[in-house]
């Protein structure tokens, strides 16, 4: 009997002590808001673009993509690349089958066949000129104009060296394999 309360005496305390340990680990996580990017609509990046110019960067997905979900969880969920984007572009998500009419000036987008499945819209088949991959990101300078399209799936690390590409106008002096050769990330 004596050595039956002893064992139960000795589990208890183990356990006690182990749970004590987890809180101690779960206390000891950043308990910071994690990063995050604003996104903005097409037309709401446009327009605050021309109150107030800055470059963009267009992320085209579509809703079946399973690149563009890992990019969103992994890479734009990376605090860094999310710190950079906010602070350096104004960051637009577009569905290339959205369904709903867009009007930019005085130009209208369409979804063509908005009934249809994978039905591509007329502004993502612009931005993307013609070339549809999902995910896929446009580049806009400060005048709203093309600077590249970059298409895929890229890592943390790899998106940080394209963002910084773009965001310093290396692309402007530069060669990309020039640009990326030298560049020193911070995405661990």
């Amino acid at each position: 009997m004596i050595k039956n309360r002893n064992i139960w005496a000795i589990l208890i305390i183990l356990f006690l002590g182990n749970t004590s340990l987890l809180f101690a680990q779960d206390s000891q996580k950043p308990s910071g808001k994690a990063a995050s990017i604003k996104w903005y609509s097409f037309e709401e990046a446009y327009k605050l673009n021309k109150k107030k110019p800055r470059m963009m960067v267009v992320d085209i997905y579509t809703e079946w993509c399973g690149w563009c979900k890992k990019m969103d969880s992994e890479t734009f969920a990376n605090p860094v690349i999310a710190d950079y984007m906010s602070k350096n572009f104004y960051c637009v998500k577009l569905d290339a089958e959205r369904k709903d009419t867009v009007i930019i000036d005085s130009t209208t987008f369409i979804n063509p066949n908005p009934t249809n499945k994978r039905s591509a819209h007329q502004l993502a088949v612009d931005l993307l000129r013609g070339k549809m991959s999902y995910p896929s990101y446009v580049f806009l300078n400060e005048k709203g104009q093309m600077i590249n399209v970059v298409p895929g799936f890229h890592t943390p690390s790899e998106f940080e060296s394209i963002l910084h590409y773009f965001g310093e106008n290396a692309y402007e002096k530069l060669k990309w394999d020039e640009f990326k050769t030298g560049f020193q990330g911070t995405v661990k």
